[in-house]
């Protein structure tokens, strides 16, 4: 079963191609100008993942924006609940796309600055979370 299969252009040695890719498991299939190579992975984007989540993890504070603009659809909890890390806290339109916005740390919700039905701005702090266990 293929689970993806895209074109690409990259640049080798300073030449441009046109490449098709195939993954199948943990084996690719790579087609150069009608030559095909089998190259076999050992799950690099699992521990890439697992690299960027922790990165996350340690740059979190409880403040909670949102990266776009939007409209402010469903606002789960209120001052004063305690929250764990992932909980959905907030449900923002954006786009025609409803994003569900979570908490990075678990602790107690100190702010709320926004409401069910408002608009926000990109990058405004949204929710502050103050963490329990500093």
């Amino acid at each position: 079963m293929i689970l993806l299969s895209e074109n690409i252009k990259v640049t080798i040695d300073g030449e441009d191609y046109e490449v098709e890719l195939k993954k199948n498991g943990n084996m690719w299939t790579v087609t150069v100008e009608g030559r095909k190579f089998e190259i076999t992975t050992n799950n690099l984007k699992n521990k890439k993942n697992k690299v960027k989540r922790r990165k996350r993890k340690l740059n979190s504070d409880g403040v909670i924006s949102s990266t776009i603009p939007g409209k402010i659809i469903v606002i789960n909890n209120k001052i004063g609940d305690n929250v764990k890390e992932g909980d959905v806290l907030i449900i923002l339109e954006a786009m025609k796309m409803q994003n569900e916005i979570t908490a990075p740390i678990s602790g107690k919700i100190t702010e709320i600055n926004c409401k069910t039905g408002g608009s926000i701005e990109a990058n405004m702090p949204l929710i502050i979370i103050d963490n329990i266990d500093k």
